[in-house]
C-alpha cells in the first residue's frame, strides 16, 4: 500500500537535523508512523517544506517530496503559489492510497480536496482540543479556518486523540471520529542518573504557560528545575522575555531549544515531569516521560488518564501542584510505584507499530461501513 503523510514541518524531524529550529509534536508523531509504516512493509512518502534538501530525498526508505520552502512566493499570492499548486502537485506526484494529515490547518482541506477529487482515502488526525471548537483553532485567518473545516467534513476516518475530543467533535460539527493513542518512541541503552527534579520541555509559546514554571522555581527554591524549549516562528520576542525571566533563577536551568535525539536524555534524568498547559490535545511529552517511568504532574488531565491510572498527579491549582512536586521528590518508594505503572502503561499502549496498524484497519472499517450502509456490498 501506498501511503503519504502531509506533514510541511516534518523534515528536521524524519532527517534528524540537529540544527532545526522548530520541531513540533506532531512531526515527531508523523517520522514514528512513517517509520512503523514502512517496517509494515509499506510505500510511504511524506511532503515537506525545502530546506535546501531538494526535490525529492530519501530518509531511511521513506520519500520525501519538498514541493517549496516555507518562506517562498510573494505574501498574499502565495497562499495559490506555490503552496496551494505545490502541494497539489506534490501528492499528485506520489499518488498515494491513503493521505495522512496534522495538525488543524488549510492543508487539511487541501489533502481532503485533492483525495476527493482523486479517489483517494484521507485520515486526518486531532492534535489538540481546540481543533474541534469552532472559531478557537490555532488559525489566523477566517478563510483557513473554513477551509481546515471543509477537510474535516470530508475526512474519511477522523482519529482523535481522547474522547474529549470525540465528544466536541460531535457537539460541534456533527462529525463522527475514532480515539486512537499516540505513538512513543522506546528509549534504549543505559539510562542516566536522574539529576534533574522537575523537567518542562515544549516549545514556547503563551498557551503552553512557561511563566507557570517560573512561578513554581521561585516558591521552591531547593528544587532542581529545568526548562527547555525553542522559540516558534515568528515568536521570538516571547521566547527572548521568557529566557530573561529565567536566567534570573537560581534553580532553574535553561538550555533553550534541544534536538529531538537529545531531548530523550532529558526525560531520562527527570524525577518528575510537569505541564502546565490548561488545554491541550494528547501531549508527546506525557508518553515521552511514562515511558522512562516519570510520573507526570499537570493542570491538563486527557480523559482524567492521569488520575484514572494514577500515573501521576492532576493539580487543581499553583498550590495544589506545589504540594504535589514536595510530595513525589520527597517519597522515592511511592514516586517509583508511579514510574514503574506508567512505563508499562505506555509500553502496553503506544507501540508504534500498532498505532500505525489500528490506523488502517479504523480506516478499513469505515471503508465497510461505508458500502454497508448504502447497500452495495450485494
Amino acid at each position: 500500500m501506498k501511503i503519504c503523510i502531509v506533514g510541511l514541518d516534518d523534515y528536521p524531524q524524519l532527517a534528524g537535523l540537529k540544527d532545526a529550529k522548530y520541531v513540533g509534536g506532531e512531526s515527531v508523531q508523523h517520522v514514528l508512523l512513517a517509520q512503523a509504516w514502512r517496517d509494515l512493509g509499506h510505500d510511504v512518502s511524506m511532503i515537506v517544506h525545502d530546506h535546501g534538501q531538494g526535490r525529492v530525498t530519501d530518509v531511511d526508505g521513506i520519500r520525501a517530496v519538498a514541493p517549496y520552502g516555507r518562506d517562498d512566493g510573494i505574501p498574499v499570492l502565495r497562499f495559490a503559489h506555490p503552496r496551494m499548486t505545490g502541494m497539489l502537485g506534490a501528492m499528485r506526484e506520489v499518488d498515494a492510497d491513503i493521505y495522512y494529515q496534522s495538525p488543524a490547518g488549510v492543508a487539511t482541506g487541501i489533502t481532503a480536496w485533492f483525495c476527493r477529487r482523486n479517489g483517494k482515502r484521507f485520515i486526518a488526525r486531532i492534535a489538540s482540543d481546540l481543533a474541534c471548537i469552532p472559531g478557537k483553532q490555532l488559525i489566523r485567518f477566517w478563510r483557513d479556518r473554513k477551509i481546515y473545516e471543509y477537510g474535516l467534513r470530508h475526512a474519511d476516518l477522523i482519529v482523535a486523540q481522547s474522547e474529549q475530543q470525540r465528544t466536541l467533535l460531535q457537539q460541534n460539527y456533527g462529525l463522527k471520529s475514532e480515539v486512537l493513542e499516540m505513538a512513543v518512541e522506546m528509549p534504549s541503552g543505559p539510562q542516566p542518573d536522574q539529576d534533574i527534579d522537575v523537567l518542562w520541555v515544549s516549545n514556547l509559546r503563551p498557551v503552553k504557560r512557561p511563566e507557570v514554571l517560573l512561578e513554581l522555581a521561585r516558591r521552591l527554591p531547593d528544587v532542581r528545575f529545568t526548562l527547555a524549549g525553542g522559540a516558534l516562528p515568528g515568536a521570538d520576542d516571547y521566547y527572548r522575555t521568557v529566557s530573561e525571566a529565567a536566567s534570573s533563577i537560581p534553580n532553574l536551568t535553561f538550555p533553550g531549544a534541544v534536538p529531538y535525539t537529545e531531548v530523550g536524555t532529558l526525560f531520562s534524568r527527570a524525577k518528575l515531569f510537569l505541564n502546565t498547559s490548561e488545554i491541550e490535545g494528547f501531549p508527546n511529552t506525557f508518553l515521552q516521560a511514562w515511558v522512562r517511568g516519570v510520573p507526570v504532574v499537570a493542570f491538563f488531565d486527557p480523559d482524567s488518564l492521569i488520575k484514572h491510572r494514577q500515573l501521576g498527579h492532576t493539580a487543581t491549582d499553583l498550590d495544589d501542584m506545589v504540594g504535589a512536586i514536595q510530595r513525589l521528590l520527597s517519597d522515592d518508594a511511592e514516586r517509583k510505584r508511579i514510574g514503574d505503572r506508567a512505563r508499562a502503561y505506555a509500553i502496553a499502549q503506544f507501540g508504534a507499530t500498532r498505532i500505525a496498524s489500528r490506523n488502517l484497519e479504523m480506516l478499513a472499517a469505515r471503508d465497510t461501513s461505508q458500502v454497508l450502509r448504502y447497500g452495495t456490498s450485494g
